[in-house]
């Protein structure tokens, strides 16, 4: 199990040779995409600002609770940190189980968690000029506190 903050672009190859296994016969890769638009509004690029020590330590916990929670998985997800354009991965979780069912549900915990509980800020730049830090409201309601949520 792994989780970086990466000032890099993030190599999805290295990505999936990481989580390769004999015992996994299903495998998901989820890509976040930067792109050219929120609420209506124009966006030229976004920038992430991350505590680190916290994020790593809890990104960590993330991975381990999904596999408590979908059986034996080997999970990698990686956060850039930084200025970002538009088109560019922002962040990545690759997920390898035995079984296709398991690695959807483990990569979809991973990814859903990590949005509102790592302390990852992300500041869009308009084409109008202004800028935002966003909170990310939508992202809380797709928590997996409990199946079903």
């Amino acid at each position: 199990m792994t989780f970086r903050i990466t000032h890099a672009e993030i190599d999805l190859k290295r990505l999936r040779s990481e989580t390769l296994s004999p015992s996994s016969g299903g495998y998901v890769l989820f890509e976040g995409w930067v792109r050219d638009h929120h609420e209506g509004q124009q966006v030229l690029r976004l920038e992430y600002e991350v505590y680190e020590p916290l994020a790593v330590k809890e990104g960590l916990k993330v991975i381990a609770e999904a596999e408590a929670r979908f059986g034996p998985i080997h999970a990698v997800a990686e956060h850039r940190a930084g200025l970002l354009e538009i088109g560019e991965v922002a962040v990545a979780v690759a997920v390898a189980s035995a079984h296709r069912d398991e690695a959807f549900r483990a990569c979809r915990y991973i990814i859903d968690e990590a949005k509102v509980r790592l302390p990852i800020w992300k500041k869009e730049y308009f084409a109008d000029g202004r800028t935002d830090w966003v909170n990310c409201q939508r992202c809380a309601g797709h928590a997996h506190g409990g199946e079903g949520r």
